[in-house]
């Protein structure tokens, strides 16, 4: 079961989760557009595209049909963003700049951590920059432990 806490200094959101897979497979999950598309979405928040160029200096763009969600008045989302660290199959950063942030141009911080265990794979994102972003900051205090639920359950059918 994921673990998400808000940071106290309300600038971050980290959710973690262990995951029964090799971290190669996950880290493959989360920069692959074939499969990001298949396991980032759900029913509430449906994905219309995700297009993950995965190496450094490379950049990413997602969208999502309109769905039962809306933060700040937004039900269909946008983020983009480049990629600031890429270090297979351990980390993954990435700036996220989103139509949903009250601050439109904001630029914050996605990162993925990944740590090999016993039974597969530790993994960590931490969403940073929203001290000014209280709604969206609310949102993925939910958001995020769905992502890294729905993460964990593609990964370990291991169906890629």
């Amino acid at each position: 079961m994921a673990k998400t806490i808000v940071t106290p200094d309300q600038d971050a959101v980290v959710s973690e989760i262990e995951i029964a897979a090799p971290a190669e497979r996950v880290f493959q999950a989360l920069t692959n557009s074939d499969q990001l598309i298949r396991w980032f979405t759900n029913e509430d928040c449906p994905a219309k595209f995700w297009k993950m160029d995965a190496r450094p200096g490379g950049s990413y763009s997602y969208a999502s049909e309109g769905g039962n969600i809306s933060v700040n008045g937004i039900s269909e989302f946008k983020c983009h963003g480049e990629i600031l660290e890429y270090d297979p199959p351990r980390l993954l950063v990435y700036t996220w700049i989103s139509n949903w942030h009250l601050d439109q141009q904001l630029e914050t911080t996605v990162r993925w951590e990944l740590a090999p265990t016993g039974s597969g794979t530790h993994v960590k994102v931490t969403h940073s920059g929203l001290a000014t972003e209280e709604v969206a900051r609310k949102d993925y205090s939910g958001g995020w432990t769905g992502v890294v639920a729905q993460l964990k359950q593609f990964a370990e059918k291991g169906d890629a």
